[in-house]
């Protein structure tokens, strides 16, 4: 007699069977790639950033201290009274913030104006062209502060050779930089000479990247020199031109060497070319007010963002 056996199990029901292992999907050369690229990159960006972060972070905590004398010396944390200090003082702040945007503003203009003479010059190959190349970036080559002492020997006002020459010429003698009123323009034509050839080089980069097909279009239908140049090769060249200015303004506003090289503590007897650089390594080191000094030049470096972003909006806007 045979056994039926009845099954307890729920109707409908099936005993669960262990589901078998996952198969691993294989990486892709991408997703490879990806993961390699990150993992070479990451300790350099940490380091960068630990570089960056510090720095920062210890000028603005010192910021907000009356640190004087010496930085490890006992201080006390006082708030934003550095920022007041700074921004109330009419004598020595504010005109070195008009002096850095004067000599900005001038310098980079000039810089660009040249610079692109010079790349549109320079846009057809010639005989020589590789010399001339040659030549023009040898200011580039030199370091400031020997710029700033080759130009105290031209300049002098008793035995340089500029004045030799503008006396030859039927020219009265100048000061140049042994004047107050002389010595930033002086300063931002020397700066002009150093720089101008890189604005050059970066313009000339971005003009040979342009196509040809639109400009002589242009030249088919009656256009002249000027109207393809400021319809058709001004328009396409425009964000490799805002992103030179913003290169070279940010450089600009940062220089220092020339302008202590040159006038020495202070900018000048009169103060006539003190910047917030050179406003900030008095307070520091001739001074030793450490405290405000980090104060101003954290206002420095939002004034610097600032300058970015005003640049990069407005060049975002023309090239929309």
């Amino acid at each position: 007699m045979s056994t039926t056996e009845v099954s307890t199990a729920p109707t409908g029901t099936r005993p669960s069977d262990p589901k078998p292992p996952r198969a691993r999907r294989p990486r892709t050369f991408e997703q490879a790639n990806r993961r390699l690229k990150w993992a070479m990159l990451t300790p350099a960006l940490l380091f960068v950033g630990l570089m960056i972060v510090f720095p920062l972070a210890f000028t603005l905590d010192l910021s907000l201290t009356d640190a004087f004398g010496a930085v490890n010396a006992d201080k006390a944390h006082i708030g934003l009274r550095n920022f007041t200090e700074a921004l109330g003082d009419t004598r020595r702040f504010w005109p070195a913030a008009r002096r850095t945007l004067i000599f900005t503003v001038g310098a980079v203009l000039l810089e660009t104006v040249l610079g692109l003479a010079l790349a549109m010059l320079m846009r057809k190959s010639f005989r020589g062209m590789r010399w001339v190349r040659t030549v023009l970036i040898i200011p580039l080559l030199t370091t400031p502060v020997a710029i700033g002492i080759l130009w105290l020997l031209i300049l002098d006002p008793t035995n340089g050779i500029a004045n030799h020459l503008l006396a030859a010429v039927g020219l009265p003698r100048q000061e140049f930089l042994g004047s107050v009123s002389q010595s930033l323009p002086t300063l931002m034509l020397i700066d002009v000479w150093q720089w101008t050839p890189m604005m050059t080089l970066l313009l000339l980069a971005g003009l040979t990247t342009l196509p040809e097909e639109p400009e002589e279009a242009a030249l088919v239908d009656g256009a002249n020199s000027w109207q393809r140049f400021r319809h058709i090769i001004l328009p396409m060249l425009g964000p490799t031109l805002a992103a030179a200015l913003v290169l070279r303004a940010v450089d600009a506003l940062k220089t220092f060497d020339i302008l202590y090289a040159t006038k020495g503590p202070g900018g000048g007897s009169d103060f006539e070319v003190e910047t917030l650089n050179v406003y900030a390594y008095g307070l520091t080191f001739d001074y030793q007010e450490y405290g405000l000094a980090a104060a101003v030049l954290v206002l420095f470096t939002l004034f610097i963002i600032g300058v970015v972003v005003l640049l990069r909006r407005r060049g975002g806007r023309k090239n929309a």
